[in-house]
């Protein structure tokens, strides 16, 4: 299977003695228990719980190397020097550019020459896919290929499939794929998240949209007797990405009512490994 490079995706250094305490109360992701090898899903959220910045962590050496998209990373570093203060830690920007991903094979055999440099995405982890992440360019297959698995198990990324400032983590299911904590204590936007979960208000949700043609455009409503359930994202011919009110796309199967991608009929799917199944109606995902 290929190595893809990301060209879009810039690295920032975070370390420091207190580098470990600085991030885990700021961001969403419980880092006292990432992994050595493990790289995962994180966020600074708004005080609203919306997601500001959203990112992947790992441990690099005595410190963390977060990765974002490239648009990102000039304002994260911001605002975490503006979180710092007097705190004892670093925040350097990488020198080197972009991130590789590889899978299957090339992931297997990528592990032992790697070291701190590359880990294991928990995101594609849950969906059974072993995928490794490294700084910069170790492979030249397509990012098209990268596109496609990711749409394939409901992995959604900022920019094409969500705006910031616009989705809370449960919308892009950070409660299940190791982004979003609910054991570590307060950080930014942690009691609307936690207040979300306890009370099981989380309505929106990623789900993988398949057609019998090509699908529309990034950006078409999906709705449900000209009704609004959500928006399609990512696309890859006649499979996609979408955010969707699952009460209502419930509600409308259960219902026998077509869902459609603009003028399109579509199927909707909740990832598998997220668990979660549509209500059969509104009633049943307020109860």
């Amino acid at each position: 299977m290929p190595a893809v490079f990301l060209k879009d995706r810039s690295l920032l250094f975070v370390s420091g003695a207190e580098a470990q305490s600085f991030l885990q109360n700021l961001i969403t992701t419980d880092i006292t228990a990432l992994g050595a090898d493990e790289a995962r899903p994180g966020a600074l959220l708004t005080p609203q719980g919306k997601i500001l910045f959203d990112f992947m962590i790992w441990r690099d050496g005595e410190g963390y190397m977060i990765e974002t998209d490239a648009g990102q990373r000039d304002g994260l570093l911001k605002r975490l020097t503006m979180y710092k203060l007097r705190a004892a830690v670093t925040l350097t920007p990488s020198t080197e550019e972009g991130v590789t991903v590889s899978w299957g094979e090339d992931a297997e055999d990528s592990q032992g020459a790697w070291g701190s440099q590359g880990a294991r995405d928990s995101r594609f982890a849950k969906a059974g896919v072993t995928l490794t992440r490294r700084a910069g360019r170790h492979g030249y297959g397509a990012e098209a290929l990268y596109d496609a698995l990711r749409i394939s198990h409901g992995i959604v990324t900022s920019g094409s499939d969500f705006a910031l400032q616009d989705a809370f983590p449960h919308d892009v299911l950070m409660d299940f794929n190791g982004g979003l904590s609910f054991r570590k204590g307060c950080y930014v936007g942690q009691e609307v998240v936690s207040r979300m979960q306890h009370r099981g208000t989380a309505r929106r949700r990623v789900v993988t949209v398949s057609a019998a043609t090509d699908l529309p455009g990034t950006g078409t409503e999906i709705t449900a007797a000209g009704k609004p359930v959500g928006t399609l994202g990512s696309v890859d011919g006649g499979n996609g990405l979408a955010i969707v009110r699952i009460d209502r796309a419930g509600a409308a199967m259960a219902a026998g009512t077509p869902l459609l991608a603009g003028d399109t009929p579509v199927s909707l799917v909740l990832p598998a490994w997220s668990g979660l199944v549509f209500p059969a109606s509104v009633d049943e995902a307020s109860a």
